[in-house]
């Protein structure tokens, strides 16, 4: 069995994914452990294909013919995966630290009752972007899509939803416990799947990663920010609006409420905390 399965999530942007893969393998070249690369690509087009197979021959490429969502496409390359340990990522992750992906793995494996880890993820001036959060409830939501987020009350509600009694004027340099992680860049243990499961399909779009992470908390497993690993994160910020009129006008507002919905449903308005 190789030691570690990189699965890339793609979606429609081949000159990034060009650069996401070339990170990698620049990443993994002098690595002592057996490991492959797997690209999931939803709604495939033609010039993916085609740089698939004219320049990254030597990877799995999955293509899909609709958008299937992250989710769905995740778990299609996790029944494929042979590694041990799987590394997972959307096609927007720049890993230029080196052995960013052998410092998670090493990190992982010596510690048994960690069950996923993320890296500290930056913005493309250096700052660090937010990547570890406290469980949602319905309040965060709402604070995060309408205007009641400016408002005193909102601001302390969003406050503790972004960690900010931790961050604020302390710097992250050690490994934390953190209700969950964005799911753009993370690692987990195969044998977990066994009992945690893999992604719910039913989210389509977000909550996705907030779901699986709470997942891993309730079967034992802790969830770790790992800040000794370094990567890049070309985050597209398309949904993050403040107004109702966007809230209910802007298609990813939409999306992530729909999904804020069907985890409500799932487990209820009781808060949880397992984090920091």
């Amino acid at each position: 069995m190789l030691k570690c399965s990189i699965i890339v999530n793609h979606y429609r942007t081949p000159e990034i994914l060009k650069i996401c893969l070339r990170s990698i393998k620049k990443n993994l070249k002098d690595a002592d452990f057996g490991w492959e690369i797997i690209v999931t690509d939803s709604a495939t087009i033609e010039k993916t294909e085609k740089m698939m197979e004219e320049e990254f021959s030597d990877i799995v490429f999955i293509p899909a013919r609709e958008n299937i969502g992250f989710g769905k496409s995740i778990n299609i390359a996790i029944e494929k995966a042979r590694g041990e340990y799987f590394f997972i990522a959307n096609a927007d992750i720049i890993i230029n630290e080196e052995k960013a992906i052998e410092k998670m793995l090493d990190y992982i494996e010596k510690n048994e009752d960690v069950g996923m880890i993320g890296p500290r993820l930056l913005n493309v001036n250096d700052t660090v972007q937010q990547s570890c959060f406290r469980f949602y409830t319905p309040l965060t939501v709402i604070c995060r899509r309408t205007f009641l987020g400016k408002t005193f009350w909102g601001k302390k509600v969003l406050d503790n939803f972004l960690m900010a009694d931790v961050f604020e004027g302390e710097k992250i340099t050690k490994p934390i416990p953190v209700d969950w992680l964005m799911g753009s860049a993370m690692m987990v243990r195969k044998s977990d799947l066994k009992k945690v499961g893999v992604f719910d399909e039913k989210f389509f779009m977000y909550f996705e990663d907030v779901d699986w992470a709470r997942r891993f908390w309730e079967n034992g497993l802790k969830v770790v920010y790992f800040p000794e690993a370094k990567m890049y994160h070309y985050h597209f910020q398309s949904s993050k609006k403040k107004s109702l009129f966007d809230s209910l006008f802007n298609k990813y507002a939409r999306i992530h409420i729909k999904s804020a919905l069907k985890y409500f449903v799932k487990y209820g308005f009781r808060s949880a905390k397992y984090g920091r």
